[in-house]
């Protein structure tokens, strides 16, 4: 059965050890996988997640040291979101008071209290709370207690000039439907997707292009459930939109195909078969750095140009 929903967020980052202490320590979010950027193998490609690296729950960084900062924008997302347990937000405002974490005074949003925050780079994002999913799957392997521990994606929001031709590909290609308005935002959601089911599109017409850096979500991912999936949806954006995908590229963990929206965002089709514990244990899961087959007789090479993680 096919599961919609986000699949991943993949963003860039300064350097990979600050990355790493705020998504691992401050955040609490599990270390999934340890790779490197493919096109750019002397470049990590981190993953964040929840204790099953489950789709809808994966936040990952190409991280580059001296990256200039981003620039938001329209064509971009503006901020990605996490959900933790209603009762859960009083603890994570604290939190980032001690972390020293700029963040926002907590808000309501679709009936929702949302406490926005920012990384070290300066990337949006904002944890909500949710009634209901405390026995929901976390990470208990950080300091975050496990009562309060962030449960995957709620979702992100994205700029764009007009919400109309972006919520047709939703809706249509990726199974989303509308379910509110609220200023400027119009809310979609994926049925049946435990987690990263919520797109909102904020229209900003008149602002600035988006310029990537540190700081900048690179792209959107949406989960198909294998290859079949994939094709299909490939299929009814050219027949009933006249949008082009990429070919099929393997990221050894999923099989992606690529595309610009109307909004000008970069959105991605990634299978969720074969999954993270393809080349390593569930259990062990991003404590080695892993290559793809064709990198590995360059190992010693890339292991080392890549900086120290601790």
């Amino acid at each position: 059965m096919q599961i919609n929903g986000i699949h991943h967020v993949t963003a860039i980052s300064g350097p990979a050890r600050r990355n790493l202490d705020f998504y691992g320590r401050v955040l609490g979010l599990r270390l999934v996988k340890k790779t490197v950027n493919f096109d750019d193998p002397g470049t990590y490609h981190l993953y964040y997640g929840d204790a099953d690296a489950a789709p809808g729950s994966i936040l990952t960084f190409f991280p580059w040291e001296h990256a200039a900062p981003g620039r938001l924008g329209v064509g971009e997302t503006q901020e990605t979101v996490f959900r933790v347990p209603a009762g859960a937000i009083g603890y994570w405002t604290h939190r980032f008071v001690e972390q020293g974490v700029p963040h926002d005074a907590p808000l309501k949003r679709f009936g929702e209290t949302v406490l926005a925050f920012r990384d070290p780079d300066g990337m949006r994002l904002a944890l909500v709370g949710v009634a209901g999913i405390e026995a929901q799957t976390a990470w208990a392997g950080s300091d975050v207690p496990l009562e309060h521990a962030i449960r995957g994606f709620h979702g992100v929001s994205l700029l764009v000039d007009d919400a109309a031709p972006t919520g047709a590909i939703l809706s249509d290609v990726f199974g989303f439907r509308e379910i509110g308005r609220e200023g400027t935002l119009v809310r979609y959601r994926a049925d049946g997707a435990p987690f990263g089911d919520v797109i909102d599109l904020r229209v900003a017409g008149g602002f600035l292009p988006a310029r990537q850096g540190a700081g900048s979500v690179h792209h959107i991912a949406f989960r198909a459930a294998d290859d079949a999936a994939q094709g299909e949806m490939v299929r009814k954006l050219a027949e009933n939109h006249g949008i082009r995908t990429t070919e099929q590229r393997d990221r050894n963990y999923f099989r992606s195909v690529y595309f610009r929206e109307p909004g000008r965002v970069l959105f991605e089709i990634a299978t969720d078969v074969p999954g993270f514990a393809v080349d390593e244990p569930a259990e062990s899961l991003g404590q080695a750095l892993k290559l793809p087959a064709g990198l590995e007789t360059q190992r010693a090479r890339i292991e080392a140009v890549l900086p120290a993680l601790g």
